[in-house]
């Protein structure tokens, strides 16, 4: 189901960024090695109007921060994680390890990127899923995780 949206080139096993502000630029960064970000700039500028409306911040360590936007040209998802942990206004309080980042262009936006979303959910929900996923030693093993989210 990701296929094609995430790729090797969108995932990164080591999110650099201290904050949520600076994440949601390092993950609009790997996005756009995916040819499919038109305008990166713009991209960050969505996806943190976005959370003001409320934080992706999911509890269990996970983030899913989500734009509808122009500035890409095509659905595409990045995926990275963070050894320290990102503050993401998580309900439960845990700092984000586990960091997605979907982006659809507004024509697509009505059901791809909330069927990505709610695939991703759903699979996060398991712990032993998110336990391989923090495990994975590179990115070839993050994508082989990441190829049972169907």
């Amino acid at each position: 189901m990701l296929s094609g949206h995430l790729t090797a080139r969108t995932v990164k096993v080591r999110l650099e960024a201290g904050d949520k502000e600076a994440a949601i630029r390092e993950m609009a960064a790997l996005l756009a090695r995916s040819g499919r970000v038109a305008d990166e700039a713009e991209l960050v500028r969505t996806a943190l109007r976005r959370e003001e409306q409320g934080t992706t911040g999911l509890g269990e360590e996970i983030a899913i921060p989500h734009a509808k936007t122009d500035a890409v040209t095509a659905p595409v998802v990045g995926f990275a994680r963070s050894g320290e942990g990102v503050e993401w206004g998580s309900l439960d309080g845990t700092k984000a390890r586990l960091v997605f980042m979907i982006a659809v262009p507004e024509a697509a936006a009505g059901d791809e990127h909330l069927r990505i979303l709610a695939l991703l959910s759903r699979k996060l929900m398991d712990a032993g899923f998110r336990e391989r996923l923090l495990d994975a030693a590179d990115e070839r093993a993050v994508l082989e995780v990441l190829s049972d989210v169907r």
